[in-house]
């Protein structure tokens, strides 16, 4: 798959651009704070609906302006078809093939994006909700229904919390309600449960040779899923949910007490083993990075493997972070059949038969020239 065209509208710095991509390689050149991370955040949110950056859609939209668009023509399995967001105040609207989706798991999947950018690196030493968000926004491309499921798990969550801050606070005394949400709580997390598992056996196989063959050899990766009850990724459905049952009976009171959820899907981790040791603890900065390579390329050949096609790869300023081995790993895996943007300040330095055909984009404060 590939995005033949976008078309922005009061977008960050952008007033107005129209571009057509390369099917290929597309390098997008300047100098920093002129629209390069900007164009991706674009690509990235027409296949989310959501930026990577911020949460606060508001930052969107150019100033003194009331909305921002994004438009995109893909091409997918050997059809072409447009993607819309349109962001205000009113709030967000996305459209598919011009027909306005009122649920986000009719909508994503329609493009599939692999973003590699700085923060990605943080991907194995940073905080566990760095992992969680990333396993929720890959498993929701290629499963657009566990985002509904999240969302209903989120939604019952938030509730569950409030209804325990007011336990907490003896404002109510009745627990019949907390056993209602709890039982709704556990039909979600144990969805939840089941798909994660399932998808980082999925993503071991691709990530583990990956991982051997930029390592020379040298190291074994493994990918471990970390849940807050005592299930393995062997367990059914049943025993999942009699697992997160038992263990909300038994925390009742500590959850009480501190206010809040204490287990469930949203404090799960997601844990990288190299030769048996654990990479956020004991790797070295180059292990962790190339952990961190290793799962983003095995990222594209799960989405390849699941949905048929490549999907489109963001590379936002990434290149520069990246040594000559790494780099050259990376780009020789991608040569030829990925749609892939790259953002940088100068090509200077980075010397791969794949950029020499590559289609250059000059951006300067919010303008883009070929």
């Amino acid at each position: 798959m590939h995005i033949d065209q976008l078309q922005l509208r009061n977008f960050r710095n952008y007033d107005k651009l129209d571009i057509e991509f390369d099917d290929k390689i597309n390098v997008i050149i300047g100098e920093n704070a002129q629209g390069k991370t900007n164009l991706m955040e674009a690509i990235y949110l027409l296949a989310f609906t959501k930026s990577h950056r911020t949460p606060r859609e508001k930052e969107l939209i150019q100033w003194e302006q009331e909305y921002a668009k994004i438009e995109g023509r893909i091409t997918k399995r050997n059809r072409s078809f447009p993607l819309e967001i349109v962001i205000s105040s009113k709030g967000k609207k996305a459209k598919l093939n011009r027909l306005e989706q009122k649920r986000l798991s009719d909508y994503i999947g329609a493009l599939n994006v692999v973003m590699f950018a700085p923060e990605d690196l943080s991907l194995v030493k940073g905080a566990p909700q760095i992992r969680r968000r990333f396993v929720d926004m890959e498993l929701g491309q290629i499963q657009p229904k566990y985002i509904y499921h999240l969302g209903q798990y989120q939604k019952v969550l938030k509730q569950r919390n409030y209804l325990l801050k007011q336990l907490q606070r003896r404002k109510e005394q009745d627990r019949t309600m907390l056993q209602v949400l709890t039982e709704q709580l556990v039909e979600h997390a144990a969805t939840l449960l089941e798909r994660r598992f399932v998808f980082i056996d999925l993503l071991q196989k691709w990530a583990s040779p990956i991982h051997h063959g930029i390592s020379r050899q040298l190291e074994e990766l493994e990918l471990r899923y970390s849940p807050t009850i005592e299930v393995s990724e062997a367990a059914d459905r049943e025993k999942i949910v009699t697992a997160y049952l038992e263990k909300f009976y038994e925390i009742q009171e500590k959850e009480i007490e501190r206010g809040t959820t204490l287990i469930g899907p949203h404090r799960d981790d997601l844990l990288f083993y190299v030769n048996k040791k654990n990479v956020q603890v004991y790797g070295s900065q180059g292990q962790q990075r190339t952990t961190a390579l290793s799962v983003k390329l095995a990222e594209i050949e799960l989405i390849y493997n699941e949905v048929g096609e490549y999907p489109v790869l963001l590379l936002d300023d990434v290149l520069s972070e990246l040594d000559d081995y790494r780099q050259s790993h990376l780009l020789n895996t991608i040569q030829g059949k990925v749609q892939t943007f790259v953002s940088t300040t100068s090509v200077d330095g980075i010397n791969h038969q794949t950029l020499e055909k590559a289609e250059l984009f000059k951006v300067r404060d919010g303008i883009v020239d070929t």
